[in-house]
Parts: C-alpha cells; sequence; structure tokens
C-alpha cells in the first residue's frame, strides 16, 4: 500500500506531460517566427531602392594562387557586395617598384570605382617567401604596416611599403580595412606574370600631349642632361592587348633628359575615347655586332615599363587663368602656407604641388589652403632623382590652364624693391596686391614674342637665428649672401620647346621665341637657402642624395647642392647660425610686416599652421 502511494507521487499523469510538451513546441515555434520576422526585415531595409546605401563594398579577388587561403576566404566572405549601380569594386596590384628604401605598390580600381575611395588607415603589407627556404609545413606570410598611402592618377592608388625581410620577395600582398565605410576588409589581387620593376631603370608614367603625340617618362637612358639626345635610337611600343598582333610601334620625335615623345598610332588614337589605358614601352636601338669589329645593324632593348597613356589636364574648362605657380617639395608643410598666402596676394590664381614623398602633413595643410579659397592642387610624384622629368610633367598639365607658369621653391619668394622717383630723390613706396600679376601682364602684351620672364635669386642664411624664426622665414631671416646666385623663371608654357627640357631654372624654349630678365632694382627672389640647422640638416640630406648616390661620399663636394664647407656629414659646423652673411637686407620683412600683419595682433596669417607643423619637420 505504501509503495503504490510512492509510485503515484513519483510518476506525473499523461495529461501534464502532453502540456509540457505542447508548450516547448510552441515556444520554438514562436522563437522561429520572431528570427523569421527580424531576418525578412533587416534584408528589406538593406535592398530597398528608396534608401540607398553608402556602403562601398569589400573588394573582390583575382584568382590568383601566390596569395593565402585565409586571405582568399576574407574576400569571398564580401564577394557578392555591390556598390550602388550594382557592379562589384575590385582593387588589384598593377605593378611593383623597388627603391632603396621601400617598396612602391601602384593599386588600381575597375572603371566603376568611386570618385573617392578611402583606403583605410589600416593596410598591411603581406611578403611572402622567395622560394629560397623550403619550409615542410604552411608558408608562412609575414605582415607589415605600410609606411603611407596616396591618391596617384585616376583610379589609381600608390602604397610605399617597407623593404622586404631577408628571404621574402618584394612582390608585396595588400590587405586591408576600410575606415569610411562600416569598417569593411578588403584584398588586392596580384597581377600575373608581373615582375618587380627597379626605380632606377623603367618608363615609369606616359601622358597625352595634344591629340597626337605621348610624352613619356623614362628612369635609366642616361641621356644628357644640358642637351637634346638623338631621337632616332628611342622607338615607342603600344600595347593594346595581349600578343604580338596588339602591338603598335612608333618612331621618337624627341628625346631629352627623362622624356622621350612619340606619335600615337591611329589604332590608338580611335581607341583613346573609350580606352586611355594603353601599355608603353620605350624601345632603345643598341649596336648588334657580328664578328669582332664591324657593326651589322642594330638590336631593340624594352625598357621596364609601367607608363600607361593618361590625360593630365584637370579641370579643363574656357577660363584660363594669367598667372600659375608649379613647385616639386619634400616635407615642406611648414612653410607652404606663408609661400602660397604671399604669392597669392601678388597675384598668383592657380597652384601645382608636385608632392616627392613628404610625411608632414602636406596633404592637410594643402586641404585647409582649399577651404580658404586657394586654387592649390596636389599631385603625388613618387618618383626620386627627378625634378626636371616633374616640371616637363607639369608644363603639359598647365597648358591648356595656364597662360603664364612660375616655376620656383617653396623657400624662394618675390620681392620688389620700392622704386624712386625719376626726377626726386624720394622713393615711390612698395608695390601693392597683384603686382607681379601686373609684371607678367606688361610683359605679355608689350613683349608677345617673350616667353620667359627670369629673375635673379639672393641667397639668405641663419641671421643669427639658433631656433626657426616665429613668424616665418620672410620676416625672420634679414641677412644674405652679397652676389646673387641662379635665377627662376616665369614661362609660356605653350613656348616651351617640343623636348620638354629644362634645367630646373629656366626651360628650353621654341625658336621663334626668347626671354627677358628683370633689373635686380627692379625684382628679386629672396632664396632661404641656409635656415636654422634642425631645418637645413634634413634639407641637406635630401638636397645632396638627390645628385649623388650616397650624400656621405666624397662626391661633388664642390657643388652648390652642398653648403660650403659643410662636406659629407649632417653634423653643424661652427656658428652656423652667423654664417653666409655678408649684407644685411630687411626690404622683404619690412615689406611684409606692412601689408600682411594683421593691424591688432600684428600675427601673419601663416603663423598658427606653422608653428603647429614645424615641430615634425625638425624630427623627421
Amino acid at each position: 500500500m505504501d509503495t503504490r502511494k510512492r509510485k503515484r507521487v513519483l510518476k506525473p499523469s499523461l495529461s501534464f506531460v502532453n502540456y509540457l510538451h505542447l508548450s516547448f513546441r510552441s515556444l520554438i515555434l514562436w522563437f522561429s517566427f520572431l528570427l523569421f520576422l527580424f531576418f525578412l526585415y533587416h534584408n528589406f531595409r538593406g535592398s530597398g531602392s528608396s534608401r540607398p546605401t553608402r556602403i562601398i563594398p569589400n573588394l573582390s579577388l583575382f584568382s590568383s594562387s601566390s596569395m593565402s587561403n585565409s586571405l582568399q576566404d576574407l574576400t569571398a566572405l564580401h564577394s557578392s557586395s555591390r556598390i550602388n549601380n550594382g557592379l562589384i569594386l575590385e582593387l588589384r596590384i598593377e605593378n611593383w617598384v623597388l627603391f632603396t628604401d621601400y617598396v612602391l605598390v601602384i593599386l588600381s580600381a575597375n572603371e566603376h570605382h568611386p570618385r573617392s575611395l578611402n583606403l583605410g588607415e589600416k593596410i598591411g603589407c603581406v611578403y611572402q617567401s622567395n622560394g629560397i627556404i623550403k619550409r615542410r609545413k604552411k608558408e608562412k606570410k609575414i605582415v607589415r604596416p605600410v609606411v603611407s598611402a596616396d591618391e596617384y592618377q585616376e583610379g589609381k592608388w600608390i602604397v610605399r611599403c617597407p623593404l622586404p625581410p631577408a628571404n621574402y620577395s618584394p612582390a608585396v600582398g595588400l590587405k586591408g580595412r576600410r575606415s569610411d565605410m562600416a569598417g569593411f576588409d578588403w584584398v588586392a589581387s596580384k597581377p600575373e606574370n608581373q615582375t618587380v620593376q627597379l626605380w632606377d631603370m623603367v618608363a615609369y608614367d606616359a601622358v597625352l600631349d595634344g591629340e597626337d603625340t605621348a610624352v613619356i617618362f623614362v628612369k635609366g637612358l642616361n641621356l644628357r642632361s644640358d642637351r637634346e639626345s638623338d631621337p632616332n635610337q628611342f622607338s615607342c611600343q603600344f600595347r593594346l592587348g595581349k600578343g604580338k598582333n596588339a602591338e603598335l610601334t612608333t618612331k621618337a620625335i624627341t628625346a631629352a633628359q627623362e622624356v622621350i615623345r612619340c606619335p600615337i598610332p591611329q589604332g590608338v588614337r580611335e581607341n583613346l575615347m573609350n580606352n586611355e589605358g594603353f601599355q608603353i614601352t620605350i624601345n632603345k636601338m643598341s649596336p648588334h655586332l657580328h664578328g669582332r669589329s664591324h657593326m651589322r645593324g642594330t638590336l631593340q632593348q624594352p625598357v621596364p615599363s609601367i607608363a600607361k597613356l593618361h590625360k593630365t589636364n584637370i579641370n579643363k574648362g574656357s577660363y584660363k587663368y594669367e598667372l600659375c605657380a608649379c613647385t616639386m617639395v619634400w616635407n615642406q608643410a611648414a612653410f607652404i602656407k606663408e609661400w602660397i598666402t604671399y604669392h597669392a596676394w601678388l597675384g598668383v590664381q592657380r597652384w601645382f604641388i608636385y608632392d616627392n614623398n613628404s610625411n608632414d602633413g602636406l596633404k592637410e595643410v594643402i586641404e585647409e589652403l582649399n577651404s580658404e579659397d586657394y586654387n592649390v592642387s596636389r599631385h603625388a610624384w613618387p618618383w626620386v632623382k627627378s625634378q626636371e622629368a616633374g616640371f616637363s610633367h607639369c608644363v603639359i598639365r598647365a597648358r591648356e590652364q595656364c597662360s603664364w607658369v612660375a616655376f620656383f621653391d617653396a623657400d624662394e619668394f618675390y620681392y620688389f624693391p620700392p622704386q624712386k622717383h625719376r626726377h626726386r630723390n624720394s622713393y615711390l613706396g612698395y608695390p601693392g596686391p597683384n603686382f607681379l600679376l601686373a609684371v607678367v601682364e606688361n610683359v605679355s602684351s608689350s613683349s608677345p614674342l617673350v616667353a620667359e620672364i627670369r629673375t635673379d635669386c639672393h641667397s639668405f642664411g641663419p641671421s643669427g637665428w639658433k631656433k626657426a624664426p616665429p613668424q616665418g622665414v620672410t620676416a625672420g631671416y634679414t641677412c644674405r649672401l652679397l652676389s646673387p646666385e641662379r635665377h627662376k623663371s616665369i614661362v609660356r608654357p605653350e613656348a616651351v620647346d617640343d623636348t620638354l627640357m629644362n634645367h630646373v631654372h629656366h626651360f628650353t624654349l621654341k625658336k621663334e621665341y626668347t626671354h627677358t630678365t628683370l633689373p635686380q632694382n627692379t625684382a628679386v627672389i629672396n632664396h632661404y637657402k641656409y635656415q636654422v640647422w634642425d631645418i637645413f640638416k634634413t634639407k641637406f640630406y635630401r638636397r645632396v642624395s638627390t645628385y649623388v648616390a650616397d650624400w656621405q661620399e666624397n662626391q661633388n663636394e664642390g657643388s652648390r647642392d652642398r653648403a660650403p664647407g659643410l662636406g659629407t656629414e649632417a653634423i653643424e659646423p661652427p656658428n652656423w647660425h652667423r654664417r653666409f652673411c655678408e649684407v644685411w637686407d630687411t626690404g622683404l620683412r619690412d615689406f611684409i610686416l606692412a601689408n600682411l600683419a594683421d593691424p591688432l595682433t600684428g600675427m601673419l596669417p601663416w603663423e598658427q599652421t606653422m608653428n603647429i607643423l614645424r615641430v615634425r619637420i625638425t624630427k623627421i
């Protein structure tokens, strides 16, 4: 009797079990239904046409066996992502160029890329073993952060990666995280059968000049820097696709410095409107010897090339600026605002800044200037030892936009001494705003065959300063050498010779044009060449390394590109702050303070930006 009671207590009734089973099944059904509604609502919001998404997707990976499975899986995860017009955005590595201190990676996107694409700050350079070391286990890849990334040409970007570790290939892969759109990951594909090029032997750029000629920029030809070379030793090979039948060749018509000009074949011209990505290679003729000493024709030696034909003119319109300026800079962010603000006051209307691998915030300063309605364009120019080529490139770029272009450095400032009265022993005062523009317009109207205006330069020293003067170079440095050194020029780009040959200071003009030199009592350029040591030592290293393989070697010690008496070591000489001081000259300082200083505070327009950025350049 007691046992039966216990069994009844422990064993639940059948109706109660059925009730629990039904409740649990209902709970699962309700949960599944709610989950279904959630995903249905989420997908409806993401795909609705009434609410266009701002998300630009991750990049699909081209088939490449060289990339790791993990990277392929990462890309495949987002392979269905699409941009607003429904097409997948693809980013691929187009070329590698090996420099002495980094690997330059050129990226390109498909034709559907957004006008502005932020690759993100967290970009990794992926290094793979070059095959010398064989591993039993799966090959290990090394990832390092990039040195820098930048916009390059239309639809292209450049990424600078550290040199690869020992036994790793310089054919660097890339992966990153987009910082502008929801943090998507991306991986760039590698080209097929593409080799790493060396920076000192490569055709690196090709631009359309007019409707029927192409200008190709080439490293490694070793042409004379001071004269035109024979163009008959060169030809241009245009590749329209794969295979030998897709190649067209024309003979060069000019050759000088790093610039080769060739006619564009008819087959290329017919397709320029649809495709600007024609690969161009330079063929150099070399003697072909049979026997011991008899010359029997020539061989064509193609120069390695990463150059693709493209247009350079930007913002082309009906309006043409009367006076523009072009310069090439490296780490001049602390001084560029002073240079542009002052010369814009004198009448410069348009600016072309060629950025030669700066890492001091130059891009941000230029963006700030444009927000203040200065018309400045920055062009990334990664090619070292190529200032003349950069200026030749700028002539083509500015020809459709500018009547005159001034070519001078960011530490050079035009100065117009006060003019004396012709009949009285008194001064007429300083020139006013737009005076440089007025000088150019006067020459243009009175002398139509004058196509270059030269101005002599005075070199200034540290002027007693041991630290950078707080108000900038124009108000701070006031002591200079007695005699002028060199000159700089303002040129009419349409009058520049087809060779585009220049010596930085002036261009070779077409035969029918000539030049004029402004008298020193009318105009000079203050060249703040020898500044305080902390700033000059950086400039010294950069400047000298442009002309010699190793700036610490005893080469070209007598050159003006080395500071007199400095030798081969960037060690501060005794009494540096008192050197290069033969004449005290406060003319430009007085001119600046009288015309541009705030009447209440005495502050100059560039002081705040200059003080913030000066610390960066002294640490580089």
